[in-house]
């Protein structure tokens, strides 16, 4: 049994929250979030299950294997390093911190702990990617040499981080999902509105 402390109850954790519970070897211990409306939501959706609004009750708790990182992008090195530290493996919604030396950081310190950080690259397991993936394994697709991904939706807009370091981890997991070789070149294009 694994048991998880969930750090974010805003826009994602109540579906990281229902998630969690669905699994079989998963117990979610507590969930924190500063704010008293979010816990009320918790209490509500989760009745018996402890909150907090002290993320430290988390990430300082025996109680809790695992913690799932689901707050603004600026919140995610500090709380990351801090459950690593205290011997947590984490679950860091994406994107994984603001910066590549943070992430570089992250990776070294799991490494170094012998724990497990994971980002959440949920497109990986929609029943699209996964048909893709499918066909590409079985050569029905024939060799790959080029991969084209336009974003048309922004969706939740975030004011912490810029919107290539926000989305475009999504079409690069599914890149390296579905290609098993290294890419010899990327090309992004933004646009500013």
């Amino acid at each position: 049994m694994i048991r998880v402390g969930v750090i974010g109850y805003g826009y994602w954790g109540p579906n990281i929250v229902r998630n969690l519970h669905g699994l079989d070897n998963v117990r979610v211990m507590m969930v924190c979030d500063n704010s008293p409306a979010a816990v009320a939501r918790v209490r509500k959706n989760h009745p018996g299950l402890s909150t907090t609004s002290d993320p430290w009750e988390v990430l300082r708790s025996p109680e809790i294997d695992a913690v799932a990182v689901i707050t603004p992008v600026w919140t995610h090195h500090e709380l990351s390093k801090a459950a690593l530290e205290n011997g947590k493996h984490v679950f860091v919604e994406k994107p994984f911190t603001s910066n590549a030396a943070q992430a570089e950081e992250l990776i070294e310190l799991a490494t170094q702990k012998r724990l497990t950080i994971m980002v959440d690259h949920t497109f990986l397991f929609t029943g699209a990617v996964r048909k893709i993936r499918e066909l590409v394994d079985s050569g029905a697709l024939g060799d790959l040499y080029y991969y084209d991904s336009l974003r048309v939706n922004l969706g939740l807009f975030q004011h912490d981080i810029s919107v290539i370091w926000d989305l475009a981890p999504h079409d690069l997991s599914i890149m390296d999902h579905l290609i098993k070789k290294e890419p010899e070149a990327i090309v992004a294009t933004g646009e500013k509105h």
